[in-house]
C-alpha cells in the first residue's frame, strides 16, 4: 500500500500518538495504524465494520 494514502485522524493531539486510516482495493478494505507504534501494525477491515465502530465510539448505536 503506498503511505501517501494514508490520512491522519483529526482528533489527533500534537505529538506522536495518532490514528492513521487508509483505504484500499476501491474502498473495499479500510486499514488503520497508529504513529506511536514501532511495529508499525496495521488492523484491516470492512467499510461497514470500521463505519459501525465509529459510530458506537459517537454513542450514535445507542439505543
Amino acid at each position: 500500500m503506498d503511505t501517501s494514502d494514508w490520512q491522519k485522524s483529526t482528533y489527533c493531539q500534537e505529538g506522536e500518538a495518532c490514528v492513521h486510516v487508509a483505504a484500499s482495493g476501491a474502498a473495499e478494505t479500510v486499514h488503520l495504524t497508529e504513529s506511536a507504534d514501532p511495529a508499525h501494525s496495521i488492523l484491516s477491515t470492512t467499510p461497514a465494520a470500521f463505519g459501525a465502530l465509529l459510530r458506537a465510539l459517537k454513542g450514535e448505536d445507542r439505543g
